[in-house]
């Protein structure tokens, strides 16, 4: 799907024990939910799909979907009193601009202090086969009043399209993300970027052929100590519902590896979130999907002879295409805390949190959102501050219906 500059289109929408026992749920909802910004669908943007980042001046940084000055979203700043600043209005295709269209992922922080980020649409690369562009990857700085810098725009077959997936440094400086379409058979691809001299370059990693390993990656890529590549597909696979993958540096390139394909059953499906790595070999995800149809939480394991195990962790009884968007994140006491586009009480979406205990993972929802003045429909991955205070958007809702940042307090 596209987010175009005159239409706003709303996004799809231990070690621990081995034995997982049934979950019990914890049904006490959180009273200290804030909100901290209301989006008014103008300048400022419109329509937070991907969640924030956070610097250790307790800022907030994000992107708005849509809106802005010329509809095509925006790169906000958000400081502990409540301030916001608007850092940089993309331009989409006219008035002569190709800077990019439709931010549907995070920023993130480089090693130089400023912030990257990808667009879904516009910039217009050499190739490019979209009418509203193949999508951008971009720079801006931190401060207010700053310009923007494109590294790169796709071009079909070099990438199409980045969707939710933040981009990843590695330790040189590199820098490595996903398109959902594009890439040498249309189906996706990871891609990599090297600076040198002033300017980025651009290689394809890998380009996913549907089956057997995968097709249309939604998410980002994560890195491991060894410098490995993983990430999840939402479509393709042996059965089509979608893969997790490795890939690993081998000679020249990069050969990949099947974790897991997703069958049409209880192990889920269509997992639209990248991977957790918990640095104990673990890896942690989640479905948009299955189970009983709200989408699972799983982990996998090694089985020896380069087999892995899925293991669901917990089931969301949310409707179809209910739960959870974008990837988990694990607080340092191993609990884990993610949202649920539609799962919760009012079936607006929810902010969850898993707890290890007693041989189980426990279920307790932080937050169940009403679509009102409170928001709704939260796509973003969760981002939890030094003193246990989580953050993130909703799409939806919020004092002018344009969605919002909010707080969860402990």
């Amino acid at each position: 799907m596209k987010l175009t500059k005159c239409k706003k289109v709303w996004v799809l929408a231990g070690a621990l024990a081995l034995t997982i026992g049934l979950a019990t749920t914890q049904s006490a909802e959180a009273q200290n939910y804030h909100v901290l910004y209301s989006f008014t669908g103008g300048n400022d943007g419109a329509d937070p799909v991907a969640g924030v980042t956070l610097d250790s001046a307790g800022n907030l940084y994000g992107t708005a979907a849509t809106g802005g000055a010329r509809s095509c979203g925006t790169v906000y700043r958000l400081t502990p009193s409540g301030s916001f600043s608007l850092l940089y209005t993309f331009q989409g295709q006219s008035w002569g601009q190709t800077d990019g269209c439709a931010p549907w992922a995070r920023v993130v922080f480089g090693p130089d202090g400023n912030l990257y980020g990808t667009t879904h649409s516009g910039g217009n690369g050499d190739g490019c086969r979209e009418l509203h562009g193949c999508g951008t990857v971009f720079r801006v700085k931190p401060q207010p009043g700053t310009l923007e810098a494109i590294l790169h725009r796709f071009g079909t077959y070099d990438g199409s399209d980045p969707f939710y997936g933040d981009l990843t440094f590695d330790q040189g400086g590199n820098l490595y993300g996903v398109t959902r379409n594009g890439g040498a058979n249309l189906q996706g691809a990871v891609f990599k970027l090297t600076p040198g001299g002033g300017v980025w370059t651009e290689n394809v990693v890998y380009s996913f052929a549907g089956a057997p390993d995968g097709a249309a990656p939604a998410n980002g890529v994560v890195l491991d100590a060894a410098g490995n590549l993983y990430g999840t597909t939402s479509a393709g696979g042996t059965n089509g519902w979608g893969t997790v993958f490795e890939l690993k540096p081998s000679g020249s390139g990069w050969s990949e590896g099947i974790l897991h394909s997703f069958q049409s059953g209880s192990d889920g499906l269509t997992p639209t979130g990248s991977v957790f790595l918990d640095g104990t070999g673990r890896v942690f995800g989640s479905t948009l999907t299955g189970g009983t149809g709200g989408g699972i939480v799983y982990q996998l394991l090694p089985s020896g002879g380069g087999n892995w195990s899925l293991t669901p962790l917990y089931d969301f009884t949310g409707i179809t295409f209910g739960g959870s968007y974008h990837t988990l994140i694990m607080d340092n006491a191993g609990n884990l805390y993610g949202t649920a586009s539609a799962d919760g009480s009012h079936q607006q979406g929810s902010v969850f949190k898993l707890t290890w205990s007693n041989g189980s993972w426990i279920y307790q929802s932080l937050h169940d959102f009403t679509g009102g003045s409170d928001g709704g429909v939260p796509y973003g991955t969760l981002v939890i501050d030094a003193r246990g205070n989580i953050y993130g958007t909703a799409s939806a809702g919020g004092a002018y219906g344009n969605g919002l940042v909010f707080e969860i307090t402990p």
